[in-house]
This record gives structure tokens, sequence and C-alpha cells, in this order.
């Protein structure tokens, strides 16, 4: 990593990002670990709070399906995540959103999944199709010299792979970082020693950290943890790697060839604490698309806005029962919007809004929308996890599923998602006059057509 004396030209690729040959120069970081749980999400909100801190204008990213850790990385950097998957959002497309951020940004930061090789695509296939250099954390309370160990097995299993170094997090001592320092290959950088400490923690429920809003002192706890890490030795700037954009006629045809063609065509978006799950790509391109977007509240609001079509995304509606199942004007209007045939796509939370009653752990029962047959049974284990694609009659969407509920006497699937490699079954999709319903979370840019025909009101929908 590059300290500002170490490198003459250190101003200019900060301050005015350097093009060499359709290139754009930026540093960047690939920040993974050896596992779920070692510390990821704290240490990139923590890096990108420091050097925004500094006066730099930080682009994060998040690899994989998530809609927390983005929120807390965009309340730490100051602007917007995005999300970054070889399969859900394609290379093209992943190539394109960092090019714009290097035109833009002093320092790009990237947040893993899971573990640096999990995953087919993994966080590694990403960092290095990239080229940009990983730092890998790992969490070391009950272990010393294995940290190196465990440090030059990640870096030759895949020799090929740019690697930065190690972060050694939850350490129980100044003599615990000497004796990991001291384990470490010479060709292996140890780029911070952290010890364990409350400060390093966000707080988090069983689908997640909890989100930025739902705290006063989010702000300051994300300014302590930039502290930390920058007494911790993790003050500096990566090396820049080159952006190259790589939109290609193929994706120009896809952008251009449905512009508009949701032009005119209203719809009502729940967004509130309990509705939230949405990716910013998938309002972009239906504002592209030309459709006019309407955000509600189930909890607050009594009616639905004056629309054509209404999606009702997940979220956490499990912690909010009382005030949308007491709201009985909204769910009215809503039946009544479903009676009418109106197009709706209900996701995960939405979905289980959607149907006849959520059930909580202390076997609470508490009425939903009822537009179709079902209920959600909240549980404390999760259910068919991961990246999906879905075969719906308006074309293959991707996404993926993350719940921990499931649904039961419910309508009989139209189709059921594939997921990459697993042969088995993935999430049930049901169908009722123009309601779509799936655990799934879609990301709408995976196909533009069908995005099209699931909200626009003249397309028949297929069962």
């Amino acid at each position: 990593m590059l300290r500002p004396e170490q490198n003459d030209t250190f101003d200019q690729q900060i301050d005015e990002p350097t093009k060499q040959g359709g290139a754009v120069l930026c540093p960047a970081l690939f920040i993974s670990a050896i596992a779920s749980g070692q510390g990821k999400t704290t240490i990139t909100a923590g890096l990108a709070r420091y050097h925004r801190n500094q006066g730099r204008k930080v682009r994060v990213f998040k690899t994989g399906p998530d809609y927390l850790d983005p929120l807390i990385l965009e309340q730490a950097a100051g602007s917007p995540a995005e999300q970054l998957d070889l399969w859900m959002v394609g290379k093209k497309r992943c190539r394109h959103y960092l090019y714009e951020a290097a035109k833009d940004a002093d320092l790009i930061l990237i947040e893993g999944v899971m573990g640096l090789y999990d995953g087919d695509p993994s966080g590694a296939d990403l960092a290095e199709y990239f080229g940009i250099p990983v730092a890998a954390i790992i969490s070391a309370p009950t272990m010393a010299q294995t940290v190196g160990a465990i440090a030059l097995g990640l870096t030759q299993y895949r020799p090929s792979l740019p690697f930065a170094g190690i972060i050694a997090n939850t350490l129980g001592s100044d003599r615990h970082a000497e004796l990991v320092r001291e384990s470490m290959p010479d060709s292996i950088p140890v780029l911070g020693c952290l010890k364990k400490q409350d400060q390093l923690t966000l707080p988090q429920r069983h689908l997640g950290l909890v989100r930025p809003h739902e705290l006063e002192d989010y702000d300051e706890k994300l300014d302590q943890i930039a502290d930390i890490l920058a007494t911790a030795g993790l003050d500096t700037l990566p090396e820049p790697v080159a952006f190259h954009d790589e939109i290609e006629e193929t994706l120009k045809v896809n952008t251009t060839q449905h512009v508009k063609s949701l032009a005119g065509v209203k719809i009502a978006i729940a967004r509130d604490e309990a509705f939230s799950f949405i990716y910013p790509a998938n309002l972009r391109l239906l504002e592209r698309l030309g459709a006019e977007l309407h955000f509600f509240s189930p909890c607050a609001d009594e009616q639905l806005p004056e629309v054509d079509s209404l999606w009702l995304p997940g979220g956490y509606p499990e912690l909010h029962l009382e005030k949308i199942s007491q709201n009985l004007s909204m769910r009215e209007s809503i039946k009544a919007f479903y009676l009418q045939g109106h197009k709706i796509l209900a996701e995960c939370g939405g979905m289980l809004y959607a149907q006849q009653s959520i059930v909580t752990l202390d076997n609470q029962d508490w009425p939903m929308a009822g537009l179709i047959p079902g209920i959600g049974v909240m549980r404390t284990k999760g259910g068919c996890q991961g990246m999906q694609s879905a075969a719906l009659p308006e074309g293959e969407l991707r996404g993926h599923a993350h719940h921990r509920s499931k649904s039961e006497e419910t309508l009989p699937a139209i189709t059921f998602g594939k997921r990459i490699k697993h042969p088995a079954p993935g999430e049930p999709v049901v169908r009722s006059k123009g309601l779509t319903a799936s655990y799934l979370h879609f990301y709408f840019p995976s196909n533009q057509a069908a995005t099209i025909r699931l909200f626009h009101p003249d397309e028949v929908l297929a069962s």
C-alpha cells in the first residue's frame, strides 16, 4: 500500500484520475476474509469513513446480493453503494460500474461475500477478473502463528490473484499481534492488527446488520471505527488499478432497445421501515424505461397512490407486524387493486404481506393483505438461500433468496427458481390474476424485456 511520500505522482492519481490507453487509474482494494463473520463490513465501512473524513471521495461496492451491508457502506462513504456480481449483474455491467466510479472517485472499496474462494463465481473470481488487490481478514481470537499458514494458503491457492496483504482481527493483546506478524511469510504484508473491542462491532439481528437509520449514533460509531483502523496502520491508500469500460454493442443495444417502453406507467413501490430491500439498479432501470415511481408506506399510508402497477419488495415485515396488520385501510386498498387485475410483483417479505397472515415465533397470527392463500411462518433457521434464476413466462430473471420464514398452504407454483449449480428446485413462483409472488428478489437489469412485461399494464401475464 502506498503512503503519499512513497509515490511522486500520488496527488495526480488522487485528485484527477489519469487515463492511459482508455483506462482510468484509481486506488482500489477488495476486502475479503476466510469466512463470514470475520468483520468485512465493519472494516470496509471504517476504511470508507476514514478516507471520507480525509476529504477523499470514496465509492463502495458490495459483492453478491445484499440489501443491508450496502446501506452501511453508503452511510460510511457518503455515496451510493452498488452491487457487483459476475453472475447476477454480469461482467460487462460490473466493469462499467467500476469504470464510472473510477472516473469520479479517489478510492474504490469492494466488500466481498462469505470467504474469499466461496461461491461460483467467488469473490476471488471478481477480484482477479478486474485486477483488484485483495486484503484478506483473518479473525484470530484463538490462534497465533497459524495465521501465517492460513495466509500462505490463501495466496498460494491461486497465485494469479493480486494480493495486498492480511488484516488480523479480534486479537487479544499487543503480544498476540507480534506473534501474528512473526508468523507471516516475507511475501505477505500485514496491513493491520486489530484488537477485540466493542467499538469494532456493528449491531446485528437475525438476517444481518441493523440498518443505520435505526440508530441515532451510527455516524459516531463509524467515526470511532475509522479512528481505530487508522491507529492500527490501516490509514494508507491502496495502489491504483486501471479500470476500462466494457459497455459493448450487445449491452448498448439492450439498454436502448426498450427506451421509454414503460413511459407513462405509474408504479407504486412499498418503501418504509418494513419494506426496504430494493436494488438501486432496479429503480434506475424502471426510471430509464420511462416509468413514474410512486413510493408509499404500508405501515403509515391509508391508500395506494393512483397507479397502474405495484411492487411489494422484501424487507422486515415481521418486525412491524402490528403497524402493517392494523392498517386495515391500506390492506383493503391493495386487495381492491389486486381484484381489479392490476400487475403486482411481491418479493419475499412482500409475498408474505400478500398472503393471508404471518405467524411469529411465539405463535401470534397477524392478518395480512390476503390477496392469495398462504401463511408465512417465522422460524429460526434459513430457507432456500443463494443465487437463483426464474424462467417466468415473460423471460428469465436472475436474483437471489435469503429468508428465515416458510410459506405454507399457498398456491401451486408456476415455476421454480434454478440454482447456479445445485440440481434441487429453488424457490417456487406463484401467480394469481396480475400478481407474481415468490421468495426471490429479482435483479431487473438481468432481463429488461421481462421486467417490462411484469409491470406494463397492457402485457398479459401467462401462468
